[in-house]
């Protein structure tokens, strides 16, 4: 990690960790300057990409000063440490994120492959629908099957009521225009 990148980091620690600890006369910006490169290396190894290891070291050593620097001894291990901690930290975040997202695509996949009813009028508006801009997509989805009046979408939608007719009245046109057009083909 370039020097200027790593003194911006120690910048960027609030001014309350300037406090008296076991370490109060070590000058920690020349500290993290000697040890930056070596401490971003480790990181790295316990990371999947150099971004990570730069967020790593930064959360790393904010959890050392905060929680660790009054301990006495040689703070390379207790850095070191925090550092596998905290690159475990955000493997464990990154996996549980990417299963929700799975979970998520799954459900999406299930709910691009639901019939909204046999009625092949709205089986029509539903194939439709990717053809509206999603502000109108939306109205219609709540107005058709959410069943809600315009009171009921503009609350949901944080909208008016009358934005939310307005929106209605719009798709219904572009709707038409697109059925007229299919039915000239």
């Amino acid at each position: 990690m370039p020097v200027g990148r790593q003194n911006r980091l120690l910048l960027s620690l609030p001014i309350k960790f300037l406090m008296n600890d076991a370490h109060a006369e070590q000058d920690w910006r020349a500290w993290f300057a000697e040890h930056g490169a070596r401490l971003r290396l480790i990181a790295r190894q316990w990371t999947r990409s150099e971004a990570d290891a730069d967020d790593v070291l930064q959360e790393a050593f904010v959890r050392f000063w905060k929680h660790q620097r009054h301990l006495p001894g040689n703070p390379n291990a207790l850095v070191v440490t925090s550092i596998r901690r905290a690159a475990l930290d955000l493997h464990r975040r990154t996996d549980r994120r990417a299963l929700r997202e799975q979970v998520v695509s799954v459900d999406a996949a299930a709910v691009a492959d639901f019939e909204p009813e046999a009625d092949p009028r709205l089986q029509a508006l539903a194939r439709s629908l990717p053809s509206l801009p999603p502000e109108q997509r939306e109205v219609v989805v709540l107005k058709v099957w959410g069943d809600l009046t315009f009171e009921q979408i503009g609350a949901q939608l944080e909208i008016s009521p009358n934005t939310a007719a307005s929106r209605w009245r719009y798709a219904m046109e572009a709707l038409r225009r697109l059925v007229t057009a299919r039915t000239y083909e």
